[in-house]
């Protein structure tokens, strides 16, 4: 169990400790775009490319998780949606990271929490693949990511606020280290310290807030306390990140 005297890292999986934009997203991006296709259809619904592509972007800004809006408006269980949309034949071969990405979290003081919405079978093979599991103590899947018997997952404040009373930590000694700016934002209303990993910002999540017309931000917003290219940065920069002082 963490005390108030030790920091607290969540990181986050897609993009942040890999590089998901290379394959791995546009594959869960087919891979989604057949299970709505199927659903749409099913409903007598449009089901052309631009609807379920519509859609999916849609669901993904609105909720954080096209998954949510899949749920609440098509009624999908929650663990078919996640199986199709992370089948691959070769997950592996479609990963890319940094080497050394083991050093740089031992440099970081305190615990660390794997927090990812993605689902639990697919990060634990990933993170195995990397060799990073043993760096963290717990792994918290989106399965795991319930309040009140609702799925809650990033950006979530109730799902977070959960978390840190169940690690008995004060959100000021606990930092979330995330590519998406709006789980950030949602964790720093909540007093925790934030790092921003940009190095990615140029793939697939770039491309679909393009296509949904929203901006995608290149300079550091006031909730972020560390902007970092890559988790590499982290230690040189835990000056900077008022959690550790």
């Amino acid at each position: 169990m963490a005390s108030n005297t030790t920091p607290l890292w969540l990181f986050d999986l897609d993009n942040t400790l890999h590089n998901a934009s290379h394959a791995i997203f546009p594959a869960i991006n087919a891979n989604m775009n057949r299970y709505i296709t199927r659903v749409l259809e099913a409903g007598g619904h449009p089901s052309d490319e631009a609807a379920v592509n519509h859609l999916r972007r849609h669901y993904w800004m609105l909720y954080g998780a096209t998954l949510l809006g899949m749920v609440r408006h098509h009624g999908v269980r929650v663990q078919d949606f996640l199986d199709e949309a992370h089948l691959f034949e070769d997950l592996p071969g479609m990963v890319r990271a940094e080497r050394g990405i083991g050093r740089w979290l031992r440099q970081l003081p305190g615990r660390k929490i794997l927090l990812t919405n993605a689902p639990r079978r697919y990060s634990r093979e990933l993170v195995r693949h990397l060799g990073l599991h043993r760096h963290f103590s717990h792994h918290i899947s989106i399965e795991a990511m319930h309040v009140h018997r609702q799925l809650r997952p990033k950006p979530s404040r109730l799902m977070l606020r959960k978390l840190l009373a169940r690690q008995k930590i004060a959100p000021r000694r606990c930092i979330l280290v995330e590519d998406t700016v709006e789980n950030l934002k949602s964790a720093r209303e909540l007093g925790v310290r934030t790092a921003w990993v940009t190095q990615y910002l140029a793939g697939s999540q770039a491309m679909l807030m393009h296509q949904a017309g929203q901006r995608v931000r290149s300079r550091m917003p006031s909730y972020v306390d560390v902007k970092v290219k890559s988790v590499r940065q982290l230690p040189r920069r835990l000056g900077k990140l008022g959690a550790l002082r």
